[in-house]
């Protein structure tokens, strides 16, 4: 038997969850800062600097470090391939659902 939903595969660099969690965050945002990421996200200053340099590896995130009344600052942002991955991911999350929905039935 074919495998009919081979596109269903979720990518495992998006769908961990405390990437997850901050490509979804940043999808609703210009941007954030870092202490932002960190409250939204829950994660911890290592964990969550960790993810981002993952995500920026792989093309998904820009970093942008600043100095605000002379105190660092950390900007994230998506970039055009972050907004398209991310939404394909949840895209593809809701054509999951919507074949168990209907495999209940």
């Amino acid at each position: 038997m074919p495998e009919r939903n081979a596109d269903l595969n979720l990518d495992r660099l998006i769908h961990e969850p405390g990437r997850l969690a901050i490509l979804t965050v940043l999808s609703s945002v210009k941007s954030a800062d870092f202490l932002f990421l960190q409250r939204t996200t829950g994660l911890t200053k290592g964990n969550l600097s960790s993810h981002l340099t993952k995500l920026e590896d792989a093309g998904l995130v820009d970093i942008f470090k600043s100095f605000v009344r002379k105190k660092p600052n950390t900007s994230v942002a998506l970039t055009a391939l972050g907004k398209e991955r991310i939404a394909h991911h949840w895209a593809q999350l809701e054509r999951l659902k919507n074949l168990s929905e209907q495999s209940e039935e």
